[in-house]
């Protein structure tokens, strides 16, 4: 397990595990700022421990997830053809989540009246409520850590312990991270709308994986895969305006 290849396997698994989980962590923020503070840190703690469980047993059940993949149902009609897959159906459920969430919580925010209300209901949402919102969301996101995991480590002894050892780590490090994340994105109306804004973006690329895992077509047209690299790409690029624009104001205000 301490050989050149499986260290390397371990920390580039750790790094692509902490990206991976940054829509996570997003997702739980937001979530949490529905509670009073000091159940704020709570929920967040929960949250991502239950992301790792989820990813260790779906890395003990490999085998299974894999089994997902295959097509337990074929349409085919004339305009529309796909080959539904378990897996598919979690993706496409988890994207349409999101789009109801995350434009749910903008209209909240943006709509002077209703935000007023939910202010001063904060926390009516119950806990138990939350962390079942979260183990859903962590299902999803976390068939997408661990097939990546799975790929990187196809070959190398001792992959099972290297990737649930990776997990671990990567987790414990959003720990530490995610309750000051979570209090900044909190502290600055901004950054909440572009971190909901990332969770849309983030649906409608669950969605068109799913339709381009079951080989779906309409009107004879396929539907792809959209690379991951252009969302992180499109996330940072947006984050880094946003920075330079509070900048700007703190400035402006002084």
């Amino acid at each position: 397990m301490f050989t050149p290849d499986a260290l390397i396997a371990f920390l580039t698994l750790t790094f692509l595990e902490i990206i991976l989980g940054i829509d996570n962590v997003i997702f739980i923020s937001i979530l949490a700022n529905r509670f009073p503070e000091e159940k704020q840190k709570k929920l967040i703690r929960f949250g991502l421990f239950l992301a790792m469980f989820m990813r260790i047993i779906l890395l003990m059940g490999i085998n299974g997830l894999i089994k997902m993949k295959s097509a337990f149902l074929v349409v085919d009609y004339d305009w529309f053809s796909s080959e539904i897959s378990i897996q598919a159906l979690i993706l496409l459920g988890g994207g349409l989540f999101l789009l109801y969430k995350s434009t749910h919580e903008i209209f909240q925010k943006v709509e002077t009246k209703v935000a007023s209300e939910v202010a001063t209901q904060k926390g009516t949402m119950s806990f138990a409520r939350a962390l079942l919102q979260i183990v859903l969301i962590d299902m999803v996101f976390s068939f997408d850590s661990i097939l990546t995991a799975v790929g990187m480590t196809n070959g190398i002894p001792y992959a099972l312990p290297i990737m649930i050892a990776a997990v671990i780590v990567s987790i414990v490090i959003m720990m530490v991270f995610a309750t000051p994340v979570s209090r900044y994105i909190n502290r600055h109306p901004s950054m909440q709308i572009l971190g909901l804004s990332f969770l849309l973006l983030i649906g409608f690329m669950l969605i068109a994986e799913a339709a381009h895992l079951s080989e779906t077509q309409i009107f004879g047209g396929t539907i792809g895969r959209i690379p991951k690299g252009y969302l992180y790409f499109s996330i940072a690029f947006s984050l880094g305006v946003e920075m330079i624009n509070m900048r700007f104001r703190k400035i402006r205000k002084n």
